[in-house]
């Protein structure tokens, strides 16, 4: 039997994307830049780190969501799958960038 439950992995990282550092969250797991959105498909479930595809999640489209916030839609250049991952809009340590976010709400790029 899978599990399928959420495990905290809040270390920091630099972006395969655009190379900047990210720091922690210091609260919950950070799992994208927080300056272009990309993430790295390592995860089968929250914070396990057991996927081995590893491919750059690129940020496809971005969802607004009543209960939280946004919700960034990732697509792996590496396989295809999509996977959805909670934007951190609001964090006091290196917030995701609103205007990346709002841009991304106008639909799939």
């Amino acid at each position: 039997m899978e599990d399928k439950r959420f495990r905290k992995n809040d270390s920091g990282f630099m972006c395969k994307s655009c190379g900047k550092e990210v720091l922690p969250l210091g609260y919950t797991s950070r799992n994208h830049c927080p300056f272009c959105l990309c993430s790295l498909h390592v995860d089968i479930n929250p914070g396990d780190r057991a996927n081995e595809c590893g491919g750059i999640l690129r940020p496809v489209q971005v969802l607004p969501d009543s209960k939280r916030g946004y919700v960034i839609i990732h697509r792996c250049e590496r396989c295809g799958e999509e996977v959805r991952n909670r934007a951190a809009h609001e964090a006091k340590v290196q917030p995701d960038d609103m205007e990346l976010l709002i841009k991304l709400t106008a639909g799939p790029m």
